[in-house]
């Protein structure tokens, strides 16, 4: 016996007895605006084509992005980040389709935005993984290795190109030294100040992001071990963050989402700038396959998930469920 009656004196149950108790108590909330849809954009296809290791995931048309769009803007999720999957034969070494005007990611940062204008943030993924034909997110040199500072000049091209095409924020993801502060340049020449830059501060070599690579039709050789950060280290990631900010980084990301969420909770204590988390293809393909196979319950591992990486400090999720979470939200 307690002087407060009989044991136990302290229930906390009496705070999860209902639905609208557990609602009303709840420390993490999830809301529409919350949400940001990644999305491919694949040329030369006349019908969506489904990424296989990804269900429920497919490469656009120009007509489907566009559709895709909309409907995010009726879910009332925030931005939509888009990446271009050129043609095969359009691939060369300096990843040229990525910085030409007509190539496959400008054509769809115009659709895009001219279909939705600023009714959703218009995103761009910056980049050449895509577009090269050795599958590496920079040039290379004689030897074979990335050169980070010939391919800051390519980015510095990229970024001028998507500010031109309507990209609202570009998403410098390719984990250069110094790019962010070479992006902001390059946009502030051309008068772009106000396209904002999305940070890929913290980004890990992965083994999550297989299924992303049948996504993009990655031409990958190797590994990205020389520029990604090593997964065993997090103070790393704090001095990423650090110069990032310094050099004009309006918004920074931590990718993966779900096997970083420590790092991710440092990253939010650390900066006073909007903190977005990516929830990648592996996090994705991993639940709908488990779903698939009766071993979890789909939407309560999608919202447990998405409610776990928002209470670690993500202002915002990059999400392949960003619409369909939404709507269900809503």
């Amino acid at each position: 016996m307690t002087k407060y009656g009989s044991f136990p004196g302290t229930r906390p149950r009496r705070l999860r007895t209902s639905p609208v108790m557990r609602r009303m108590v709840a420390e993490t909330r999830l809301h529409p605006a919350d949400f940001i849809l990644p999305a491919f954009i694949r040329e030369g296809v006349s019908e969506p084509v489904p990424v296989t290791a990804m269900p429920g995931v497919v490469q656009h048309t120009r007509d489907s992005l566009k559709k895709a769009a909309l409907e995010a803007v009726e879910a009332g999720i925030s931005g939509i980040m888009l990446f271009g999957v050129p043609e095969e034969a359009n691939k060369d070494a300096q990843g040229t389709a990525g910085t030409d005007p007509d190539g496959i990611l400008q054509v769809a940062l115009r659709d895009v935005r001219a279909e939705v204008g600023d009714d959703l943030l218009v995103m761009s993924d910056l980049c050449l993984d895509e577009f090269t034909d050795h599958g590496h997110c920079g040039v290379l040199d004689s030897e074979g290795r990335v050169d980070n500072d010939a391919t800051l000049e390519r980015y510095a091209e990229m970024a001028q190109v998507q500010a031109d095409a309507g990209a609202h924020v570009v998403g410098p993801s390719g984990m250069m030294d110094g790019q962010i502060g070479v992006v902001r340049d390059a946009l502030d020449q051309i008068g772009r100040e106000d396209v904002a830059i999305l940070a890929y501060t913290a980004k890990y070599s992965s083994a999550f992001y297989g299924p992303f690579r049948e996504a993009v039709a990655s031409s990958l050789q190797g590994d990205r071990k020389t520029y990604q950060q090593d997964p065993a280290n997090w103070r790393e990631s704090l001095r990423e963050v650090s110069l990032d900010l310094e050099e004009g980084a309006d918004m920074v990301m931590v990718k993966p989402a779900g096997p970083y969420l420590d790092i991710l909770a440092r990253v939010a204590d650390a900066v006073d700038v909007p903190v977005a988390a990516y929830q990648i293809s592996g996090e994705y393909s991993m639940i709908e396959a488990a779903a698939e196979k009766g071993w979890v319950d789909r939407d309560r591992a999608i919202f447990e998930t998405l409610t776990g990486i928002k209470r670690a400090g993500a202002r915002n999720i990059l999400t392949y469920w960003a619409t369909e979470a939404a709507r269900k939200l809503r």
